[in-house]
């Protein structure tokens, strides 16, 4: 079935190639940032609207599923008051006035890992309630993209809301195998900036962590020694991610939409280079044909901004076949029932537990 949806903070459209690619259709796009404007426009041919806030609600065509990878904002008011009273003055509560009006069968979002506890929790709180009390289920769940299969431990927190009733089942989302980071990278490119081995230091015996990287070593800095507790000295180098090698046997850290120079360091084949802005884009999922505009530092802010598309189109073939595709019988989850809940358990990873 094909279906409409609305992009919201689109950034470089990560969020719209994935549920581009399970039939749906964008019908209206959204994003302030001048230079993701420019990227957005060239690769899909699209003009966006840029401020949120003054778009009138009224005018955003009717639409299927509202997408939007918002900003973490605080909210003013620890969960005293619901709706419109906790999130006037942030940015949800553009996409809350939009909801109210459009009415979408289902929402995504996408924020950081640290979302769930951002403001001790108060945040994921206020958001789900505001959801709730517009008539939609929820649930939530920090995903990996590296359990999507992509190289880069990147860790994000996902809400899904439905109109008809239906709590989103993470469980159903295809994992695929965890892939190396050798496995994304270019075999010959001009574009390769190799290291002289007298600018970095190898470890012995790196070890694999849990999470798949495999730290081999680190930059040859000045050591940093105010507030270095005596013999630990060595360990400043290796504080600052910039500073850190990763083996390409392993998985890479997570982009940083703050790093505009691409400072992402691999040993590979026995040499230490850095990793090139296409490789970059591939950690994130997107394709070789994806065009570049600006320079290399908005490009680099750019992807460390955006959202891991293969962990994205995994979510839009779930929401389609669970929430687009069924219809479910039973009302909606109540608000006389959901009033009665208290407090919010954060144990289980992530899934949304409400305890009374």
């Amino acid at each position: 079935m094909s279906f409409k949806f609305i992009d919201l903070f689109a950034g470089i459209g990560g969020f719209r190639t994935g549920f581009e690619r399970n039939g749906g259709s964008c019908v209206f796009s959204s994003e302030i940032d001048p230079h993701a404007q420019e990227m957005y426009t060239l690769n899909y041919n699209d003009e966006l609207f840029s401020d949120i806030t003054r778009v009138d609600e009224k005018e955003i065509p009717n639409h299927d599923v509202l997408l939007a990878g918002f900003p973490c904002q605080p909210f003013s008011i620890a969960g005293e008051k619901k709706g419109f009273n906790d999130t006037r003055g942030t940015l949800f509560f553009d996409i809350e006035r939009i909801l109210k009006e459009k009415r979408p069968k289902a929402i995504v979002l996408e924020n950081v890992k640290h979302f769930k506890s951002h403001d001790k929790g108060n945040t994921l709180k206020v958001v789900l309630t505001a959801l709730q009390e517009l008539g939609y289920t929820t649930n939530w769940q920090v995903l990996n993209a590296k359990d999507f299969g992509v190289p880069q431990n990147r860790e994000r927190t996902i809400i899904v809301a439905s109109l008809n009733g239906i709590k989103f089942d993470f469980s159903k989302l295809e994992k695929k195998e965890v892939p190396s980071i050798k496995d994304i990278l270019e075999e010959e490119s001009e574009s390769f900036e190799y290291l002289d081995e007298s600018e970095y230091s190898l470890i012995e015996n790196p070890k694999r962590q849990l999470s798949g990287l495999i730290f081999v070593g680190y930059l040859n800095k000045n050591i940093r020694t105010k507030g270095v507790r005596e013999n630990t000295e060595h360990l400043s180098r290796v504080h600052k991610q910039p500073n850190r090698i990763y083996s390409s046997e392993g998985t890479h850290p997570t982009l940083s939409s703050q790093e505009s120079a691409g400072r992402y360091y691999i040993y590979h084949d026995g040499r230490v280079r850095k990793l090139t802005l296409k490789e970059c884009y591939r950690l994130m999922g997107f394709s070789d044909d994806f065009k570049f505009i600006g320079s290399k530092a908005k490009l680099y802010n750019r992807i460390g901004n955006s959202i891991v598309i293969p962990m994205v189109e995994a979510i839009a073939k779930e929401v389609k076949f669970q929430i687009l595709e069924k219809s479910n019988s039973s009302s909606p989850q109540s608000l006389k029932t959901f009033k009665q809940t208290s407090l919010f358990d954060f144990e289980d990873g992530g899934s949304e537990k409400l305890v009374g």
